[in-house]
């Protein structure tokens, strides 16, 4: 299944939304009976707690798989949501970039790994999501290389777009140098208060600079959507009725009804 869609969702900046987006967009997708692969390349390991797994556990991580020591396929674990799947982290990935300091395919080093199993009979994902770290870190350079499109998860708050024009450089450089096809595929905006002024602003000031790509569905600020996490279960099975979940659906219809448009245009 060659077609599968790779997508990583990226910002430098930390707490903008990126992991929630990740789980809640995968969960969502997989409510749709389509196979989601969710890869967490954050040494956290955020995503991995999110769905109720330990970040803990030393055991095929998606480090044992860029360093050699399992298969990419050996990695995937099962999550307690049908169709979704993961390769989890935990902290032993941030000692990577020291580690292939002397390697000179360091930034193909995932898609490397990933590439065999994704033209092999044993892929049956239409989805797999790449969850960055919060740095433009070489972890970040190899989910971009990786990647066939991203989502930028951006929060509507002041410097919220000053950041950006740094990682649009960086997109830009790696389209040159290492994976032309690269481009972004939506721009989202999270952290939404309605009732803030400046909400507002940002929400103008990215549609202007972004144009079509910001989706017009927004992620609220949400009590809810903050506890998640904790319990290890995605909004959408935490709490089906409050606003993070309901965004987070209208989000992936969006989301998917692109798709549509994307394969009618091709």
């Amino acid at each position: 299944m060659n077609n599968t869609q790779i997508i990583s969702v990226i910002n430098q900046k930390g707490g903008v939304g990126k992991t929630t987006t990740v789980i809640n967009l995968a969960t969502a997708i997989s409510f749709h009976k389509k196979k989601v692969l969710v890869i967490d390349l954050d040494p956290q390991g955020n995503a991995t707690t999110g769905f109720g797994l330990s970040n803990n556990n030393d055991n095929k991580t998606i480090y044992d798989v860029l360093n050699g020591n399992c298969n990419f396929e050996d990695a995937i674990k099962d999550t307690k949501i049908n169709n979704l799947q993961i390769v989890t982290s935990n902290v032993d990935l941030s000692g990577l970039e020291v580690e292939t300091a002397a390697e000179n395919r360091r930034a193909f080093l995932l898609k490397d790994k990933m590439e065999n199993f994704i033209n092999s009979e044993k892929n049956n994902f239409s989805y797999i999501f790449i969850d960055c770290p919060p740095s433009l870190s070489l972890l970040t350079i190899m989910a971009l290389v990786a990647a066939k499109s991203l989502i930028v998860p951006l929060q509507a708050e002041f410097f919220a777009l000053e950041g950006l024009s740094q990682l649009i450089k960086t997109i830009e450089r790696i389209k040159v140098k290492l994976n032309p096809d690269l481009d972004i595929r939506g721009v989202l905006l999270t952290m939404f208060d309605k009732r803030n002024k400046l909400s507002s602003q940002v929400d103008a000031e990215a549609r202007n600079f972004f144009n079509t790509k910001v989706y017009q569905t927004v992620i609220p600020r949400n009590v809810r959507l903050s506890e998640a996490p904790s319990h290890g279960t995605p909004i959408l099975i935490y709490d089906k009725q409050c606003s993070g979940s309901k965004s987070y659906l209208s989000f992936t219809e969006e989301f998917l009804k692109q798709e549509h448009l994307m394969e009618s245009a091709a």
